[in-house]
This record gives C-alpha cells, structure tokens and sequence, in this order.
C-alpha cells in the first residue's frame, strides 16, 4: 500500500523567517510535513531518530517516486528527458511512459545479471539518457550506484571499483568531446587489470563513434541485454538503506565515499524544488553539469523527476559546441524555465561574448531564474548575466556533502533582496554558524569556519562507505556539535551568509589573515578580466603572498603588462596596502577540474616550486605547464 500523494501544493505558508524558524525549532514536525510529498510503501512513524537519522522506520522505492507515481497519475506522455547532444548533432526526447519502459528493462537486466537489494553497480558513462536509466534502475531494484565520472583516468576508476566493489559495471564505448571522441572502453579495461577487484559483468553501450571491442565471457552488449529483459518492479527499501555512493572529485589516496541515503534524499530534493527553485510539476528544468558529478545526481536525475519536471541532459559545453551562444539556444528551444549552472559556466560564455550579442537574438522568454553554483560568484558575473538576462541571477551554496543548497535566495517561499558576492542566507534545515578557532560564534562581518549545527538535515550524508572513522574525523571532530563544512566566510549584521573560500583558501600576510576570496573579488571587478584566481604563495619575509592569475575578455586589446599594474592599485584601494598584492599574471586559461573548481591547490604548489601532478579531474592537463611557464621569471 502506498501513503502520500504528488504534494504539489505543499509549500510553506508565511514567509522565509516563520518557514526557518519552524525547521530549526520543530525540525521533526517540518520534515514529517515535507515527507507528505514522498510515496511510502511504509509510511515513517518517527522522523529523527536518536542516531541522526532520519525516517528510520519508513519503507520506499526512489525509482516510484521519480517515474512510476507520474505514469499511474496519468501524466506518462509528458516529457520526463530532454537529451540535447550538440556534440553528436541529435537530440531526443524521453517521455515518462518511455522512461519507466526503460528503466524497468534495464532492472530486470541488472536483476537477471544477479544484481540484488545491497549490491552495488558502478556506472561510467558520458552524458546519454542510458546513465540516467541506469541509475533509476539501481534504485528500483534497491542496488547502490556509485557513478565516476566519464573519461576518468584508469587508475581512478581502478580505485572507486575497488572501493565500491561493484557486482557490475555499466559504461560506454566512448564520450564525445567538441574536437575528439574519447574511448571509455579501453580506459575501462585498463582499470579493470589494476583493480583487485573483479566485477561479474560489464555492459557496454554501443556509440557509433567508436564502437568498442567486447571482452568474451565478461562483457554483454547494452541494447541486445536490455531488449532481451523483462521488466523489473520495484523493491521496497528502508528510508535508511544507501541510494548511492558518490566519490569526491580530486580525491587522492584512499577514496572517500559520500553516502546518500533514500529517504532523507527523496524527501529533501522534492522539498527543494518547490521551495528553493521555485519550480513545479510540468516545468522544463536545465541543471547544465554532468551525472558524474553532485549536481547531476540531484538536478538532473533525481529532483526534477521526484518534481515530475522536464529534465534537460545536455551533451556539450557552454562554448565551443558550437559558440558561447549553446546555452541560450537550448534555453529557447525548449522553453527552460530554471536555468542552473556553474558561474565558470558564465564566465566562460561572458569571456567569449562579452557584449552578449549570441543571446540577443533567441526568445529567452520562458527563462525566469538563473541559479548559480559550485564556486564563488563573483559581483562582477553576477551583473553581467543580470543585465544579460534581465531575471535574478541566485547565488547559492552547498556540497557535495550536502547533496542540496546549504544557503540560498528561496525563491519557492520568499524572495528576498539579492546581494552580489553572497548566496543570501540559510536554506530552512540547515542551522548554519561561523565559528572562531575556540568554537564561539563570531560577530558579524568577522570570518571564520562555516559549520552546521547537528544534526544535519534530511539529504545530507550520514557517512562515509566504509569508512565511518573517517567521516567523523573529517568534518566532526573540530567542533563537537557541528558539521565542519570546510568553507570560511562570515555573516553580516542582517544573516546574509558570504562564503569566501576553503579554509586553506586563508593566507597569512605578516600575520595578518586575509581571504584571497575577497581579493578575487576585485580582481575580478576589472572591465577587462573574465575570470581570476588568487592565492597564497611562500615569502621569506611576510610567511605568505597574494598572486593573481587572470584571463582576459576576449575583446580586451590591452598590454598585459598594464592590466596587472591595475589589479595591483585596484586590491591596494579597496583591501588595502595590507594585502601586499602587488603581483599578477594574465594567462590564456585557468587550470580547471571537469565540474569547473580552479585548481587552486595546485597552482599554489607550481608558484611555490614544489612538485605536482595533474589530478585526473582536470579538464586541460595542457594549462598546468602554461601556469608554470607564466611565473618564470616572476
């Protein structure tokens, strides 16, 4: 028997201060509510238990709530998957109704390849509707997926199966880049000899751009084994059994595991696109990220579905397939409603566009949000796409930890004023704090370590695979009580929260901390700078100094030279001789990871001559060396 309903119309009444406050006073009480818009095979008669967890004792299925509710509600001819694929020149769309037909052929291939309830499936795969299914169809049959990002390096992918010990891979033949077709099963093969390891199956979907070699005995052939199933239904799991497990990018050593939970998960993104988004059953939803990546897993899977949304998956990139004018294209095209990417993203297409000139000829109508993040949003970006747009551009902030926004302009309760350089203030649930070294809370406008006050709310991870030890370590040790989130920032005076950075993002000029967050946030003021990094490198006398790295806007005619004796008195007007920012470099790009982070760490590591090497989530291992070669002579 299924309890709860579609909760399409389960907004909070009041504005954001009651909203809030009710999540932090009666944390139990706001979530039972939210649960209402969950389907439960056994609906939760506790909702926080003693250990944190939350919905311990309720049962569900996440794949009937993302596809199968939508179809029995009689909306199966609405359109679940938009797969725009500039890079292969196609586009389809998937139906609710096909979608489910998918998904359960694709479970009962997995259940007859003898994946079962617990077990867990790695999926390595490029941006197609198949690493979708696949992934709903782990969750139907109650399986944990564990999705690496497609084009990963062996020795990457080695180590994550190893890890995840998967009872079968699901890849591809190759992914498609805009000048080169990358072979995914050669690198699947190679990571399989490294791996200790040994999975059944592997499944391999068949690309007409490279058709792989398929190993006797151990790899089967996507479409023949998915033809051949029968459908799968689904299976009831607890609120508290793991959906999935999700390697964080750059990781080294001993991989670590974000875990999520089905419960806590479900119940927390459908809550979240109502209410944080704005966005409502039947809307066309663009999350513009990877399924390789955090965002992918809750904006482009799994939120938009648990929504009934329309889905966008697109295979290309915000310039290059084939100009910076992609994303306004698909925006006009299927009439994108909320628009969500990374401020790289932006900043990319304002570098080769600066004037704006590929977005004014498309119908942008339709568009009335542009949420942005994964890295700082910059004041200067946020105007520019502003003015562009003419709709709110809405910073907000969270982790892959997290799985949904830690702080955010909730648009779905109460838009609030928007303030450049800040993702405006909590999102309900999460009792966010800026503490000092000794653990107090500090004034406003004063930096600290960003935290949240336990327990964590529902979506967030309950720990790390296998690795409970480390989880603990990691982010609750600092400060008891507290989720450590890694960040630093401060509050101002009305809970505005402004995240400057990683805590190591904090330099220390003659004994004076600084942020190099609020440095970038000059620089980046500049008419001519497109996008910016600063950070800290070694000084024999002041312990640390401030080096920028600029890229220029494509139209900017200028003398290098003059640029950065510009930078230096702009960061001396406004943060003061203090700063000591007196060098900067402009280069042709920045090193940057697939998800689009700066490659901070190592840039610190070239300036300061110690020895690096390329982490596998680099998008250009060729803009390292240029890096390296900028500061010669420097």
């Amino acid at each position: 028997m299924r309890h709860g309903g579609a909760g399409w119309s389960d907004r909070s009444g009041g504005g954001y201060d009651e909203a809030y406050r009710q999540s932090i006073e009666r944390p139990g009480g706001f979530w039972a509510e939210a649960a209402r818009g969950i389907d439960w095979d056994v609906a939760p008669a506790t909702t926080l238990g003693g250990d944190g967890r939350w919905f311990p004792d309720g049962r569900l299925n996440t794949c009937h709530n993302a596809v199968d509710r939508h179809v029995a509600a009689g909306r199966g001819e609405q359109a679940a998957l938009i797969h725009d694929s500039p890079v292969t020149g196609t586009a389809r769309v998937l139906t609710y109704a096909e979608l489910l037909d998918q998904v359960a052929r694709t479970a009962g291939m997995l259940r007859d390849l003898g994946v079962r309830t617990g077990d867990t499936v790695v999926v390595y795969m490029p941006m197609v509707p198949q690493a979708v299914i696949a992934m709903l169809a782990c969750a139907r049959l109650g399986a944990v997926h564990s999705v690496v990002f497609g084009g990963f390096a062996a020795r990457e992918l080695a180590m994550r199966i190893d890890h995840a010990r998967p009872k079968v891979v699901l890849s591809a033949s190759c992914g498609i880049e805009p000048t080169r077709v990358v072979a995914y099963k050669p690198l699947l093969d190679e990571a399989l000899a490294q791996a200790a390891h040994r999975p059944e199956r592997c499944v391999i979907l068949q690309r007409p751009q490279a058709v792989a070699e398929l190993t006797e005995g151990r790899d089967l052939d996507w479409e023949r084994a998915v033809r051949e199933a029968e459908p799968a239904g689904c299976v009831s799991v607890a609120a508290t059994d793991p959906l999935y497990i999700l390697y964080t990018s750059g990781t080294t050593g001993s991989p670590k595991g974000v875990v999520r939970d089905n419960g806590g998960h479900a119940v927390a993104l459908h809550w979240s696109m109502a209410h944080v988004f704005g966005a409502a059953p039947g809307e066309v939803y663009w999350a513009a990220s990877d399924v390789g990546w955090v965002v992918g897993h809750s904006y482009i899977v799994y939120a938009p579905l648990l929504a009934g949304c329309t889905s966008v998956l697109y295979e290309g990139k915000p310039v290059g397939t084939p100009d910076p004018g992609a994303f306004w294209r698909v925006v006009a095209t299927y009439g994108v409603r909320t628009l969500f990417t990374a401020p790289t993203a932006i900043r990319a297409i304002k570098k080769e566009d600066p004037s704006g000139n590929f977005a004014k000829p498309q119908d942008l109508s339709a568009l009335r949000y542009l949420f942005l993040a994964g890295e700082r949003l910059d004041p200067d970006t946020y105007h520019w796409a502003s003015d562009l747009l003419g709709i709110p551009v809405i910073d907000h902030w969270w982790q892959t930890e997290t799985g949904w926004p830690v702080a955010a302009n909730c648009v779905g309760i109460e838009p609030l004023p928007i303030r450049p350089g800040s993702p405006t203030r909590p999102v309900p649930g999460w009792d966010v704090h800026v503490l000092d070294a000794d653990g107090n809370d500090c004034p406003p406008g004063v930096d600290g370590a960003v935290t949240v006050k336990l327990p964590l709310p529902p979506g967030a991870l309950p720990t790390l695979y296998r690795d409970e030890a480390r989880f603990a370590r990691s982010y609750l040790e600092r400060y008891p009580g507290h989720y450590l989130s890694g960040d630093g920032g401060h509050f101002d005076a009305d809970g505005y929260l402004y995240v400057m950075g990683r805590i190591d993002d904090v330099i220390n000029v003659a004994g004076h901390r600084l942020s190099t967050g609020s440095m970038e946030e000059v620089v980046a003021a500049h008419p001519d700078v497109a996008e910016c990094a600063v950070i800290g490198v070694a000084d024999e006398l002041k312990g640390q100094l401030p080096m920028g790295f600029v890229v220029l806007k494509a139209d900017a005619e200028r003398d290098p030279a003059e640029v950065e004796r510009e930078l230096a008195a702009l960061v001396r007007e406004r943060v003061g001789p203090v700063a000591a920012f007196r060098r900067a470099v402009v280069v042709a790009r920045l090193p940057k990871t697939r998800s689009g982070k700066i490659l901070r760490a190592t840039m610190r590591d070239i300036a300061d001559g110690r020895p690096y090497t390329a982490p596998s989530t680099i998008e250009d291992p060729a803009a390292l060396p240029e890096i390296a070669q900028a500061l010669k002579g420097i």
